[in-house]
């Protein structure tokens, strides 16, 4: 994954089923439960990027999220405070993935940041 890449993006519901057949209709998205994370539905919109679907508040946040890839995790969210950006989720890690952490920018908009796993050669 290249760093700066949007690579995923999450929208809340408050009727899972309801947002996977609006999605499934307009977008003809396909939908997979998540390994590890009940409730929280994954789709693909290409080969590097998809997203995911969830209730409201529980298994997603309560605004939609876009998720930008980062080398180093730490340092990202670091530099986004320095610059004006506030914490909403510290990193956290995402079962078998890598980790994540969610942040406002400065105008108010909520993003995530993930760092995929080390890669194991083999």
């Amino acid at each position: 994954m290249a760093t700066g890449t949007i690579s995923h993006i999450e929208f809340p519901a408050d009727d899972v089923e309801r947002a996977k057949r609006f999605y499934r209709a307009v977008a003809g998205w396909e939908f997979g439960e998540m390994a590890g994370i009940p409730g929280f539905w994954l789709f693909r919109t290409g080969a590097e990027s998809g997203g995911g679907v969830g209730k409201r508040g529980e298994t997603v946040g309560s605004v939609v999220r876009v998720y930008i890839d980062v080398d180093d995790l730490e340092a990202a969210v670091a530099a986004a405070v320095a610059n004006g950006g506030s914490l909403v989720t510290p990193p956290s890690p995402v079962p078998g993935q890598g980790r994540y952490a969610a942040l406002l920018d400065p105008e108010g908009n909520e993003l995530g940041l993930f760092e995929a796993a080390p890669q194991t050669p083999g």
